[in-house]
């Protein structure tokens, strides 16, 4: 594999998370998220710019919940919306090249093998596996599919009919564990107190109307249309969804909790190996070798671990003591990260 430089976020590391309780019953879809079934599962905070603080707050507000039974993850999405139109019909388009909804799921949190899920107002959806990001050679498998998916959309207002009086579309989501229970931790799905790594995505299209219909806007200097607005749960830092270590904490509870979440001291750890790997990674880029000098990577920052580097011409291990002392995390040249 041919090792590209990857782009450090900008961004300080706090990752927003979300205690997912148990669902009291059955989950009937119809796209609302106003019934009974979603009285017990809080909103998550409003969604912000994909590289946070560094850009304007979302002109339009997007939330989501969260709920979980032994037989699916449970997700519902309110995205407030005075035009809504969707273009796209056929499973495995792309779908955000409509307006839409994103939904990526590490259950392991080492980075590789995870899911992206993309739906559109057309309740028209896109769902594929990643064997790793594509900064660390990819490759998506389109081919891939949630097997025994349930998907719904509600519309209120009316779809591709400009001057309608529209207000938001909303979406409901339910996953089986049985499919992404194959990249989790043991093959299983979660427990009680356990947290997997989730983000969302909308995607916003700057649109107008034209002989009627909805269109986007386009460039007058490139003819192509402006680039889409990106709002999510949990900021990137940059404007790239695939970077699976800045998603959420997704925290599994039931009736007896946890009612509260504390960044596990191993996150932070983790986090450290993760910046390690970013700038490894650009030295390569520049000078075609690693660097086995920590303070070139450590640039006299404050830092909790004391990293030890091993690397031959194309390979590379950067590892440091967990938090208890009794084992240790690893990261290698394209990103995976591991306890040993």
């Amino acid at each position: 594999m041919k090792l590209s430089g990857v782009p450090e976020p900008n961004i300080e590391f706090a990752p927003k998370h979300y205690i997912c309780r148990r669902a009291a019953g059955p989950l009937v879809l119809d796209g609302r998220v106003d019934k009974p079934f979603w009285a017990a599962a809080d909103w998550t905070e409003d969604f912000v710019d994909i590289e946070g603080d560094l850009r304007p707050l979302p002109a339009k507000r997007t939330r989501a919940k969260m709920l979980w039974d032994d037989e699916y993850f449970y997700f519902a999405a309110e995205l407030m919306e005075d035009q809504i139109w969707a273009t796209l019909t056929e499973r495995d388009s792309v779908i955000f090249y409509d307006n839409d909804f994103e939904i990526f799921i590490d259950p392991d949190g080492d980075t590789h093998q995870y899911y992206e899920f993309e739906i559109n107002a057309l309740n028209t959806v896109w769902d594929l596996f990643l064997v790793k990001p594509y900064r660390d050679g990819g490759p998506p498998v389109n081919g891939w599919d949630i097997n025994g998916l349930q998907t719904a959309v509600h519309i209120d207002g009316e779809l591709n009919q400009p001057g309608a009086a529209n207000r938001k579309w909303s979406v409901e989501v339910a996953m089986p564990w049985t499919s992404l229970r194959e990249c989790a931790p043991e093959g299983r799905p979660p427990v009680k107190g356990e947290f997997w790594r989730v983000n969302f995505s909308r995607v916003e299209w700057h649109i107008e109307v034209k002989d009627g219909e909805y269109r986007k806007v386009l460039n007058p200097d490139t003819g192509k249309p402006y680039p889409e607005e990106n709002w999510v749960w949990s900021p990137m830092g940059i404007i790239n969804m695939h970077y699976p270590e800045l998603w959420g904490y997704v925290v599994f509870a039931d009736e007896d909790g946890p009612e509260s979440f504390q960044l596990p001291p191993d996150e932070r750890i983790k986090w450290e190996l993760r910046k390690l790997y970013y700038r490894e990674r650009n030295f390569f880029e520049t000078y075609g070798e690693f660097t086995l000098d920590e303070n070139i990577l450590m640039r006299n920052e404050p830092w909790s671990i004391t990293p030890a580097i091993e690397a031959t011409r194309r390979l590379l291990q950067i590892s440091a003591p967990s938090s208890d002392g009794k084992s240790s995390y690893c990261i290698r040249e394209d990103g995976k990260l591991w306890k040993e």
